[in-house]
């Protein structure tokens, strides 16, 4: 095989109650003077204590930024760099779901190279950044903690840009499966779901690899296993431990392959319509599923047989048919939303469409898929995504 470029964080420390054990790994490191990121609802509800109360137990003075929005913008970002010009950091400690280690992550990347966020958007090369990263996650879903990539929203261009590079690693990841119990069942079925097209996207992903496609299948077995589990039974310790593993796996998977057409066409809608990041992946992934099949018919088959839509007998036809089939069963039984059940007007999503689908192609990322669409292709997709009817092939 070719050379491939293996990136994952210095020390996963995976397990119950492993957040207490905050301080230890920042002694590892020889950090002691962290800013905390994180976001309002952590702190009005109390959450960022499994955070704080660790390290106030062990001496370290700690300061917090908890400006952090759903969707981190330039403009947040540019402000935790102030925050972090005020004090003698050493690192900073994401905590919270995907928005607040993404921010961390910029936060990092902008202090070390300065400009302005759009400067680090891909195909650029983010491998700078000031301080390291320790992240925390509180759902299953994401995967930050362990990936190359942050999203980051230009304000003024109303555009979610990819940012990738060594500069958004984490040093050490937390992960916790404790702190995902509270989460609300809606959270839970939309990082489930991004968790699973992290998994699904890296496997059939042109840029996938040996080590990737193992974690991937690894992943949709464990999300396909657990995910209904979370769902309606939020307080069952295995099924949380379950997504949690499951997402922090997905998440290495796609940060050494990568992902495709979903994310690409997600970005713009989260940009466009504050769609949260896993909802409008769920929203788009039976249709782009079905829309991409044919490029890469086995591996489709064999992430159904993983993740228990196809028996390990089915043929590759049957199999890859009953994922598109599963995908939509799932949703509906995790009750994800149309964009217009979500609330999005009609006549808005139809005139954003054209521009939606340059800013996927621009992304980078529908060149990844297996089947890699024209722009016109993207139109007709996010048609079918608002009308439940699926297009000729």
């Amino acid at each position: 095989m070719s050379i491939v470029n293996i990136a994952s964080p210095r020390m996963l420390l995976v397990g119950g109650g492993a957040v207490r054990q905050l301080p230890d790994v920042l002694a590892k490191f020889g950090l002691s003077r962290p800013l905390v990121v994180t976001d309002p609802f952590m702190v009005s509800s109390g959450m960022v204590r499994h955070c704080l109360d660790p390290l106030a137990e062990a001496g370290i003075a700690v300061s917090v930024f908890s400006d952090t929005v759903s969707d981190p913008t330039d403009t947040v970002i540019e402000a935790g760099v102030a925050e972090l010009a005020r004090g003698s950091f050493d690192c900073l400690i994401g905590f919270g779901g995907g928005s607040p280690m993404d921010t961390a992550k910029a936060i990092s990347i902008l202090a070390g190279g300065g400009g302005k966020m759009r400067d680090y958007k891909a195909p650029a090369q983010a491998d700078h950044g000031a301080l390291p990263i320790v992240a925390i996650p509180t759902t299953a879903g994401t995967g930050s903690e362990c990936t190359r990539f942050t999203v980051i929203t230009d304000v003024e261009r109303d555009e979610k840009m990819l940012i990738s590079g060594l500069g958004a690693l984490p040093l050490a990841a937390i992960v916790d499966h404790e702190l995902t119990v509270s989460v609300p069942a809606r959270t839970t079925a939309d990082t489930g779901i991004d968790s699973l097209t992290h998994a699904l996207e890296a496997y059939v992903s042109r840029r996938a690899n040996p080590l990737s496609d193992a974690l991937a299948l690894a992943a949709m077995e464990l999300i396909g296993r657990h995910l209904r589990t979370a769902y309606h039974e939020p307080s069952n310790p295995a099924g949380r431990e379950g997504m949690m593993l499951g997402a922090t796996t997905a998440g290495l998977a796609f940060s050494n392959s990568s992902v495709a057409l979903v994310h690409g066409m997600s970005r713009p809608i989260g940009a466009h319509f504050h769609v949260p990041h896993g909802l409008s992946n769920a929203m788009l992934l039976p249709a782009i599923t079905r829309f991409s099949v044919v490029g890469a018919e086995a591996r489709y088959a064999e992430a159904s047989r993983r993740i228990g839509f196809a028996e390990a007998g089915d043929s590759d036809a049957i199999a890859s048919g009953k994922l598109v089939t599963g995908l939509a069963e799932l949703n509906a039984e995790l009750g994800v939303p149309t964009p217009g059940g979500y609330g999005i007007d009609e006549a808005a999503w139809n005139g954003k469409m054209a521009l939606m689908a340059e800013q996927a192609l621009a992304s980078g990322s529908p060149g990844n898929n297996p089947r890699v669409p024209s722009a016109a292709e993207i139109v007709g997709l996010y048609q079918e995504v608002w009308s439940g009817s699926p297009r000729n092939a």
